[in-house]
């Protein structure tokens, strides 16, 4: 036993030790206040997006990650650029980011950009406007208008349409509008993901529920908010497969 190891005829303890034991302290304290969400997060898989980025963009030089108003900002410029409109500043943006979203998903990639789900629950009822939409596919369609132009519409009509789509359909309620590219071609394609990723980045605003097209979909519901195979009931019809229009629909609101 040397000096350094008593004071008094006592040992005293190794500082290393009392590091060890306030750390200890403190994971068991943040453990009491975040362990059941965290634990939660641990057997859903989501975690890593509950702490990490709320976007994220697949480059040619790997993924990317982006917060929302980057999201937002990065599919409006590409949008508004691919008809000849001016589009706003994005000098603080990863440029593989733009490109990507400009070039659209190569081969059969599925979506370049996917975003956190988030579905809002205090929002009210609404019925059928003059459109044949309830306001707030109204408010979408309006704001789909604003940037990307007149486009090639359906899925709805003046006083709503009962036919035509599947059982269940959010068409019957004006909740979905389906927005055409048509023939299916590399160039629809394209313009097709162009408005499908900027749909997601915007969900949040603009109450957007589903986001289905060339084979995938998105859900508000899905907190990792990754893009998924869709499985269309007629795997040799384009338009059950979504190949030759995007379809978007909105939150109903109300309870449940």
């Amino acid at each position: 036993m040397t000096v350094d190891d008593t004071h008094g005829g006592r040992r005293r303890p190794r500082r290393p030790l009392l590091v060890l034991l306030l750390l200890l302290g403190m994971l068991a304290g943040g453990l009491v206040l975040f362990g059941p969400g965290l634990l939660n997060g641990l057997r859903s898989g989501d975690e890593w997006l509950r702490w990490g980025p709320e976007c994220t963009v697949e480059t040619s030089e790997g993924e990317v990650g982006l917060d929302r108003e980057q999201a937002k900002l990065a599919t409006t410029a590409v949008a508004l650029a691919a008809r000849g409109a001016e589009a706003p500043d994005t000098s603080g943006l990863d440029e593989t980011v733009l490109q990507r979203l400009a070039d659209g998903p190569p081969g059969d990639a599925g979506a370049s950009l996917a975003c956190r789900g988030t579905a809002a629950g205090d929002l009210p009822e609404q019925q059928l406007t003059g459109t044949g939409l309830t306001p707030r596919a109204e408010q979408l369609r309006r704001a789909m208008t604003e940037v990307f132009g007149e486009q090639s519409l359906g899925g709805f009509a003046p006083g709503g349409v009962d036919q035509g789509h599947g059982a269940e359909s959010t068409h019957y309620d004006g909740r979905a509008v389906d927005v055409f590219f048509r023939p299916v071609t590399e160039e629809n394609r394209r313009e097709g993901w162009l408005l499908a990723h900027w749909l997601v980045a915007h969900a949040e605003d603009l109450d957007v529920q589903y986001v289905i097209f060339d084979d995938r979909f998105w859900s508000a519901h899905s907190p990792r908010g990754q893009w998924r195979d869709y499985d269309a009931p007629d795997p040799g019809n384009e338009i059950l497969r979504h190949l030759d229009h995007v379809h978007v629909d909105v939150l109903r609101g109300g309870p449940g």
